[in-house]
């Protein structure tokens, strides 16, 4: 369990490099959009955000999406935010494990067993790279492809077989574009495709694995608009889940943007219940231990007819939270981290 102490260089170095790094004006946009929308004064809002990012370690954008304005002093310790999770990272992961999470080609090769889907790594074998390209395309008409390194959703990009014709004119493209990860695109459960189905809509289960148990510290399902990707960037949103795979409130991004129902198929969001959640928490409990040297991560997880497979991990796992004038829930999983972490 980790002391305060220990954890006081941590919070000064992240203390300093963030003031160094403040956007003014981002703030001021941050501290306007959420004056207009709770109806406060920019100026206090301003005063306050900067007040808690100091001295309690609340991103400018936690502060907007969690809806700080309008939470008491007791409500607003009881969220987990992006400085305090950064802090955990880098206290609970080891620097030698991190590399496996950075990389996608790194990570697939150390989660092989768990990933339910075919892939492919071009580059390695240059002569070959078109026909085995080919041979993979013509088993995966459809086929996603990576940079191993992204974050974001960007770097990810989906191809039509039907659409290639000169293959070594494309797998050359491919591998100049940094595009050297080729997957299978996978089959979602139909309870998930009803909401969204052109796009693999995942589901965040942020873990801490103690060396003997796994915590389920949150959960969140994203939703994706048709695109490659469901992260905000590509017009995705999302909810939290409750203890049995069920949403707790609406959908809503960074943005204000709420979603009573699924902008495409006017699915409500608050019916949403996750297919096999049962087995999505022993998965990820097998999935926890293979490096046990980053304990606290963001497993990006899909529910297909066969069971979870993974996507990937965040060892630097961002946060995702209630946001109360969306779902009337006026805490957070602060004290779930802290009871799973001692941080």
């Amino acid at each position: 369990m980790a002391s305060s102490a220990s954890s006081l260089p941590v919070r000064v170095k992240y203390a300093v490099d963030r003031a160094l790094r403040i956007n003014t004006g981002s703030l001021i946009a941050r501290a306007k959009e959420t004056a207009a929308h709770h109806h406060r004064a920019v100026p206090a809002v301003v005063l306050d955000m900067l007040w808690s990012a100091a001295r309690h370690d609340v991103g400018f954008q936690d502060y907007v999406d969690y809806d700080f304005a309008i939470l008491s002093r007791a409500e607003r310790a009881t969220y987990m935010t992006h400085p305090i999770s950064n802090r955990m990272s880098q206290m609970l992961d080891k620097p030698e494990g991190r590399a496996t999470f950075h990389d996608k080609i790194a990570f697939n090769r150390a989660f092989a067993p768990y990933l339910g889907r075919e892939w492919l790594v071009l580059g390695e074998n240059p002569a070959s790279d078109a026909d085995a390209l080919q041979a993979f395309a013509e088993r995966h008409p459809t086929f996603i492809a990576k940079t191993p390194q992204g974050s974001a959703g960007l770097g990810v990009h989906r191809y039509q077989a039907a659409e290639v014709s000169d293959w070594k004119a494309f797998t050359a493209e491919l591998v100049a574009r940094g595009e050297l990860l080729i997957e299978e695109v996978i089959l979602q459960h139909d309870d998930i495709a009803a909401y969204c189905p052109g796009t693999v809509n995942t589901t965040r289960v942020t873990a801490y694995f103690d060396g003997t148990k796994t915590h389920i510290l949150a959960a969140a399902q994203k939703f994706g608009r048709g695109a490659v990707s469901d992260q905000m960037s590509f017009g995705g949103f999302y909810t939290m889940l409750d203890d049995n795979g069920h949403a707790r409130s609406a959908g809503y991004d960074s943005h204000e943007n709420v979603h009573e129902l699924h902008p495409d198929t006017h699915k409500r969001i608050a019916d949403f219940q996750l297919p096999m959640w049962d087995e999505v928490v022993a998965y990820v409990d097998r999935i926890a231990r293979v490096i046990p040297t980053i304990p606290y991560v963001g497993w990006d997880i899909v529910v297909t007819p066969n069971g979870p497979v993974v996507i990937e991990g965040n060892w630097a796992a961002g946060v995702y939270e209630n946001k109360p004038s969306v779902s009337g829930i006026r805490t957070g999983h602060r004290e779930r981290y802290r009871a799973a972490t001692g941080i």
